[in-house]
């Protein structure tokens, strides 16, 4: 009797578990929006000039085409921040727009080696592709779409 009871239970178990990762496989990728926003907050600079290891924003930013292919820097601090070739001023925000898979290299002063690395990924393709770029989602906090 138990281990008719186990099979009842399981195979249901695994029919669920395999419905879901089709869906994750094959299903569309959305997005309520395309941008991906990091906000340097009030009193970095000063942080900064204390000598404070700062971690504002991660030093690799993943970004995916199609889905969150617009990096959004805010700047609330008091100061301008200079974040590549541009200085945002406080209290506003930087779009950057990527078009194309790439890794991108800019200077930042908001990390310990002034660097910040923005690896942008193609929209992954339907199966093991996006089933792994879901996956990954998983242990990316805010990435899983």
């Amino acid at each position: 009797m138990g281990y008719r009871l186990r099979y009842w239970v399981l195979i249901p178990l695994a029919s669920i578990t395999v419905a879901a990762g089709a869906w994750a496989a094959l299903a569309p990728v959305h997005s309520a929006s395309r941008e991906q926003v990091y906000v340097i907050p009030k009193g970095t600079w000063e942080r900064r000039a204390a000598g404070q290891k700062l971690d504002v924003i991660p030093a690799k930013i993943r970004l995916t085409i199609g889905v969150k292919d617009v990096l959004v820097m805010t700047n609330q601090d008091n100061v301008p921040q200079l974040f590549g070739p541009v200085l945002i001023m406080p209290g506003q925000s930087f779009q950057m727009p990527f078009h194309r898979p790439s890794e991108y290299l800019f200077t930042c002063p908001l990390h310990t080696s002034g660097l910040l690395t923005i690896v942008v990924e193609p929209m992954p393709e339907p199966g093991w592709a996006r089933l792994r770029w879901r996956a990954t989602g998983i242990v990316t906090p805010g990435a899983l779409l």
